[in-house]
């Protein structure tokens, strides 16, 4: 998807974060499926005000209950279609734009929310880090096993088979299935901590075993005759046995409410909207679709293939039937936008800005405008915002884009060159980030707070900043 013509990037941005180092055996998913990542080790990442907002509605008590509210836990959305989710640190759950938009209800997602919220909490990682080190010290018992196997099968006068083979195979098939029986046993843990959480929380275990019950009989079609010890998940059949038994809360029949379930059927629709073409969501959200959700799939896919009039006037409608909406404005504001008309576009979205509960992304794309609009006050404005919203937020690459923009415009190169360094490091592309960070050194006076954030950037190299710090800043 290209980020230069494509109108999805300011609304539903994708991005590629800093590049991570992700051992295999500590990708934990809820379903079965592999983490998707490219081969750099890199994802597109999705970022939207109403879709993040939700999901931190439907995380919050669930951290709560968790004892990890304090842990600032984030849900990083990932454009990918499958259905999916996994944890690889203790600070963000992941999860696939795809499990959105196939779980029908709040409470599916939530129960997979709170399984990876079971990973989290019960130290699932840091602990499978310890027995993969441990394994490490057995792998060299097994290869010195085998060499010792080398030297008596040179003595041997056996004929076929590689003794030496055979004695390091053995072993580690062995540290293999021992640690996939760690790795089983973390996922029965998980389930056990998400229904607690969500029993806890007064929540319904059921989407959660509706979610794991449709996967373990995808997984039965696929791994009929597998070796069920050779499995990082536990076997469908034992896994949904266990699971119907624990769900069965005294919340079982609890419902979402509706208001939750319009909030979640409207995301849905968005995402359709947007990563869809316009045959399918015709298909899913015909015009006989008066409802909300589907007016709003239909006018973001009149925004996104080219109709803009049609779009603003579908849109204004939607805020007729909900003026208070700031995602509305959002949406209006970004089709102004994207269409040549920054000044028209400031209004509705200094509207969402003052209406959303948390607008960091609308204010970037608020600053946007009002930089796109020539004003010099503006500008001003701009940074303001620009710089609230990286400072509160610093994976926000665009932020950091358009403070360069700003500072660009003010004739200020110094600051302008420190943002664009630091948008670099925000798409994870480092390189690129050194080099505008060593022009940026030349421009501030030495030992100032710029050139020292400069010099952070244009020495970092990957793997060698402190542990959840950031480059620059």
């Amino acid at each position: 998807m290209s980020a230069a013509s494509d109108p999805v990037k300011r609304r539903l941005t994708l991005r590629a974060p800093r590049a991570v180092a992700v051992a295999v055996a500590c990708a934990v998913t809820a379903a079965s499926w592999p983490a998707p990542a490219n081969a750099q080790g890199r994802m597109p990442l999705i970022r939207d005000s109403e879709i993040e907002q939700l999901l931190r509605d439907y995380t919050r008590p669930v951290l709560k209950a968790a004892n990890l509210s304090q842990q600032n836990i984030k849900v990083i959305i990932i454009n990918d279609r499958a259905f999916n989710a996994f944890v690889m640190d203790g600070r963000r759950i992941f999860v696939n734009a795809g499990a959105l938009m196939d779980s029908q209800t709040p409470n599916q997602i939530i129960g997979v929310l709170a399984h990876e919220t079971g990973h989290i909490a019960g130290g699932h990682l840091s602990k499978l880090r310890t027995e993969l080190a441990n394994a490490g010290t057995m792998a060299i018992i097994a290869i010195l096993l085998g060499l010792g196997a080398v030297a008596a099968g040179a003595r041997s006068s056996q004929v076929g088979g590689n003794p030496a083979a055979v004695a390091m195979a053995a072993p580690t098939s062995m540290i293999q299935r021992s640690l996939l029986a760690y790795q089983r046993q973390h996922e029965e843990q998980a389930d056990r901590a998400g229904v607690k959480f969500l029993t806890e929380t007064g929540q319904s275990a059921r989407g959660m075993y509706e979610t794991f019950k449709r996967f373990a009989d995808q997984q039965l079609f696929a791994s009929q005759g597998a070796d069920p010890y050779m499995q990082s998940h536990p076997m469908a059949s034992e896994r949904i046995a266990a699971l119907s038994e624990m769900a069965r809360t005294p919340f079982y029949d609890r419902k979402d409410s509706a208001d939750l379930q319009l909030r979640h059927d409207m995301m849905r629709a968005k995402l359709h909207g947007f990563m869809d073409q316009p045959g399918v969501v015709a298909r899913l959200y015909p015009l006989s679709d008066q409802s909300l959700p589907g007016r709003y799939a239909r006018a973001i896919s009149t925004y996104r293939h080219g109709d803009v009039r049609q779009a603003i006037t579908q849109i204004d409608a939607l805020i007729q039937m909900q003026p208070n909406n700031p995602y509305f404005y959002e949406l209006k504001g970004q089709v102004l936008l994207e269409s040549g008309r920054a000044a028209e576009a400031v209004p509705p979205l200094r509207r969402a800005v003052a209406g959303a509960p948390n607008p960091l992304l609308i204010q970037v794309l608020l600053a946007q405008a009002l930089i796109e609009s020539n004003d010099p006050k503006g500008t001003d404005d701009a940074i303001t915002y620009l710089r609230q919203a990286t400072l509160t937020d610093p994976d926000i690459a665009d932020g950091y884009a358009q403070l360069a923009k700003a500072y660009g415009k003010k004739g200020d190169l110094a600051q302008a060159d420190l943002a664009a360094a630091q948008a670099a490091v925000a798409r994870g592309d480092t390189r690129t980030a050194r080099l505008i960070a060593a022009r940026a050194k030349s421009r501030f006076p030495v030992g100032s707070p710029g050139w020292v954030k400069a010099d952070d950037i244009a020495s970092f190299r990957p793997g060698g900043a402190p542990a959840g710090q950031r480059p620059g800043q």
